[in-house]
């Protein structure tokens, strides 16, 4: 899961190497733009990958053959529906995430070309998000890392052939983005049925039919929703303020923010073969495995962010002169460039519990820990900050992160404490 999640931030440093060494940082910020516009619409859905794995994660450790090929048909069903509404309405939602985050006039009409191109591959990606979070819960973590590593290649090859091969700037970005997004669902879809050929029983289409028996899958993503697009929304936050403050400004966080994917998405891996564990301990309802799984996840957890620290403390020189040649860009990079050492040892904590609470399907923990977070700690922070600037902005962003990992330890103890865990499977 580490190297398939790796394979994600790896591509978008391509995207920002490739652009931040163009003529202008209006290509870099146009993708800086588009990607946080397009990362809110598809993300804010996530909860068909994050609540797919708890519930199928589930089954497959109670043995209910039949629950759990249910489980990933209706995620596909509900991922397709929702990525053909999003086409439908591409329009409006581009013109409003646009006027929302106020980018740079210069970086405007190539933000919007490049969200326009993205979002035509959102059945695709939705459908994706159902089938590897499936697999994960199944603990079949090689197929998704196969999947995203041969999606996130082809695209990078694109990358160079659109981008620098035919000078199409960020609309090749875009349009490489969009082929290797409908590759990577056609492979998907085999492996699905490769793997839904070995497992005992059949699909059940009257209950497929039946609005009624997606009522776990809808309610455990009910709280995911929310707590996704909270946590969405405090990226576009992010980017939406550092656009205030100019190009280079915008371009220097949107290439540090590259660089903190790669370690969000490092420890994700990490994360998700906790929610697979985890889901398979509750479907057993063995405490010990559960308990023993979180302690193995956490020791991991951090000795990965103590490295990812490390690595970008002594590559910054390295790091900078990589992602771009623009010297005012690489000057902004720099100066707030200590927040990237900073970081991976505070948000580590979040990752890993957000693993737990998903393999456990406790969405509305996770939902009250997010709203608390953003609403009650973020927020307050940036505006007491804005003296501060950029540095304010990073600083409210480490809050955020911290107030994830201190609300969820709460309700992590709470649960244990009270032996709720078991309790609300029964439920």
């Amino acid at each position: 899961m580490i190297l398939s999640n790796l394979s994600v931030p790896l591509l978008g440093l391509v995207d920002a190497a490739i652009l931040g060494h163009l003529d202008s940082p209006r290509y870099l910020a146009a993708v800086a733009v588009g990607g946080s516009l397009l990362s809110f619409l598809y993300w804010g859905f996530g909860f068909l990958r994050m609540g797919t794995t708890g519930l199928a994660a589930q089954a497959y450790g109670s043995k209910q053959h039949e629950q759990n090929r249910l489980i990933i048909f209706q995620a596909m069903i509900l991922g397709c529906a929702i990525g053909l509404l999003l086409v439908l309405l591409s329009p409006v939602l581009i013109k409003l995430g646009l006027f929302l985050i106020t980018p740079p006039q210069e970086a405007h009409e190539l933000a919007h070309t490049y969200s326009q191109i993205r979002l035509l591959s959102a059945p695709a990606v939705l459908i994706n998000f159902a089938i590897v979070g499936w697999l994960i819960g199944q603990q079949k973590t090689r197929w998704p890392m196969l999947i995203a590593i041969s999606t996130n290649c082809l695209n990078i090859l694109l990358d160079f052939l659109l981008i620098m091969g035919l000078d199409m700037g960020s609309n090749g970005a875009a349009l490489a983005t969009l082929i290797a997004e409908y590759v990577g669902c056609g492979l998907a879809l085999w492996v699905l049925h490769r793997e839904l050929s070995s497992i005992p029983g059949s699909l059940n289409l009257a209950a497929l039919k039946r609005l009624n028996d997606y009522k776990a899958l809808l309610l455990i993503n009910r709280y995911l929703f929310v707590r996704t697009i909270l946590l969405l929304t405090s990226f576009a936050f992010f980017t939406a303020q550092g656009a205030q403050q100019g190009e280079a400004v915008l371009a220097a966080n949107s290439l540090l923010m590259q660089l903190l994917m790669l370690t969000a998405f490092g420890l994700d891996g990490i994360a998700h073969a906790t929610e697979a564990l985890v889901g398979d301990s509750i479907g057993q309802r063995n405490q010990r495995l559960f308990l023993t799984t979180c302690k193995a996840c956490w020791q991991w957890s951090a000795l990965i962010a103590i490295a990812y620290s490390a690595g970008f403390w002594l590559l910054e020189d390295f790091l900078i002169h990589l992602l771009t040649s623009l010297p005012a860009v690489a000057e902004q990079v720099r100066t707030y460039y200590s927040w990237l050492i900073i970081l991976p040892v505070i948000a580590v904590w979040s990752y890993l519990l957000d693993g737990i609470f998903i393999g456990a399907t406790q969405g509305r923990a996770m939902q009250t820990s997010m709203l608390i977070s953003v609403v009650l700690v973020y927020f307050p922070l940036w505006y007491a900050l804005q003296p501060l600037g950029n540095h304010g902005l990073w600083l409210a962003f480490c809050g955020l992160n911290a107030a994830r990992a201190v609300t969820l330890g709460f309700y992590f103890h709470k649960l244990t404490k009270q032996q709720l865990w078991f309790r609300a499977k029964a439920a």
